[in-house]
């Protein structure tokens, strides 16, 4: 029997990018279709610790990180609609303090400076993910400091040559929110060190990154954890799990996010929201937050209601449906959620490519957009036949031609469920 009683339940049978991921389906929640997620949504309300933690955060949902798809252009889109916070994707500490394109993306600065828009991506939280705990600290230094030290500086942090003085808060304009240690993502080792979900077959150094990131940054930075329920199903995975989800909350972390699938899993398979459930019975006190299969605006609550997460990530059910966002507050305000019009579906087509041009420049966005335009595609009642000619777009010019020849009018008994 593992720690809380959780081994024992068998659940029936993407990289962080999403790769080799099992189709949208029920999570393992046995009892959770007798869920109404109208009551349910009528009922939820934010935590005021977590409003505390991060102003702005006023909803008990956000859009996760997630690899090759939430940048800025992403990012706006959905706090347009209702969005209260968002997370990067999970960025390598290494990365970070070698100035890569990743840091580019996710700073704040240069987002706000240049992109239309880029002033709303606030609160954001800086998702970090690695290998080694001065880098990993060093890492978490530069982000929240939006790298005003010259690089040098901070690769002398990491490898333990200078004292750190941490950068006044006032002389930073906009900063991240909070800094996430990412112990999750089922990415492959990197010359057999760990990383992301990894760390949970290795708990020590899991808890030795989580303290060296948490003593780099001063307390009044948040800091939080991004973790998977095990490494695998076996009662051993199980107590790692709770070794570094305990200590955790120990060393002052926030908050964790806690994904119901394995390492072992990736995403292939349901999410095991009985874990989830179990967990927050077992930790009353503390504040976590549920990730996996939420697809829709009811799913969202029927997982806050199931397992009594204080707050539901919002992953692959918000690739191309920023509207979920928009639903889940319509639903908490006892309205009933409304599909996209066609009109508001041209519009964020239209805001959301000209945003992820001014981000990635216009062939960058030729070919992202076509993974969101895939995805967009399902709100149309022409879906297969919008969803092919969005593959075969690359630039604005072609991007624009399928919002005139399919989004130009409402066609005759259009209606897409928001379910």
């Amino acid at each position: 029997m593992g720690v809380c009683g959780f081994h024992g339940s068998i659940l029936a049978p993407m990289g962080c990018s999403g790769n080799n991921a099992s189709p949208p389906g029920p999570a393992y929640a046995p009892g959770a279709e007798n869920v109404d997620p109208i009551s349910a949504a009528s009922a939820a309300e934010i935590d005021p610790r977590i409003i505390a933690t991060i102003p702005g955060f006023d909803a008990p949902f956000f859009q996760a990180g997630l690899a090759g798809y939430s940048d800025p252009a992403m990012r706006i889109i959905a706090r347009r609609h209702g969005c209260p916070c968002c997370v990067t994707e999970a960025l390598l500490d290494r990365t970070l303090l070698a100035g890569g394109k990743g840091f580019a993306k996710a700073d704040l600065g240069e987002i706000a400076d240049n992109v239309p828009g880029g002033n709303e991506d606030h609160p954001l939280i800086g998702q970090l993910m690695g290998s080694d705990p001065d880098e990993m600290a060093a890492a978490a230094v530069k982000m929240i400091e939006q790298g005003k030290r010259h690089p040098r500086a901070y690769t002398a942090l990491a490898r333990r040559e200078s004292a750190h003085v941490f950068q006044p808060a006032d002389a930073l304009a906009r900063t991240f929110a909070a800094i996430d240690v990412n112990l999750a993502c089922p990415v492959k080792k990197i010359k057999s060190k760990a990383r992301g979900g990894h760390w949970l077959r290795e708990p020590e150094g899991a808890i030795e990154i989580l303290r060296a990131v948490r003593a780099a940054l001063p307390r009044h930075v948040p800091t939080t954890l991004k973790i998977r329920r095990g490494s695998d199903e076996s009662p051993d995975a199980e107590r790692n799990f709770f070794r570094i989800f305990d200590a955790a909350y120990e060393l002052g972390y926030a908050w964790a996010t806690v994904h119901g699938r394995t390492v072992e899993q990736k995403y292939v398979g349901p999410s095991k929201w009985t874990f989830l459930r179990d967990l927050v019975r077992a930790r009353p006190d503390r504040i976590i937050f549920g990730s996996g299969d939420v697809w829709n605006a009811h799913d969202l609550f029927r997982m806050l209601a199931y397992t009594g997460v204080h707050a539901a990530s919002v992953a692959r059910g918000c690739i191309g449906n920023p509207w979920i966002f928009r639903q889940a507050r319509q639903m908490m305000a006892g309205r009933p959620p409304a599909a996209p019009t066609i009109a508001e579906q041209r519009q964020v087509l239209r805001e959301h490519f000209e945003l992820s041009a001014a981000v990635n420049g216009e062939v960058g966005a030729g070919l992202l957009m076509r993974k969101f335009g895939i995805r967009f595609a399902a709100h149309h009642p022409e879906a297969e036949a919008v969803r092919l000619r969005f593959i075969a777009c690359s630039t604005t010019a072609e991007w624009e031609k399928v919002l005139e020849e399919f989004y130009s009018e409402e066609p005759i008994g259009a209606t897409v469920s928001a379910d």
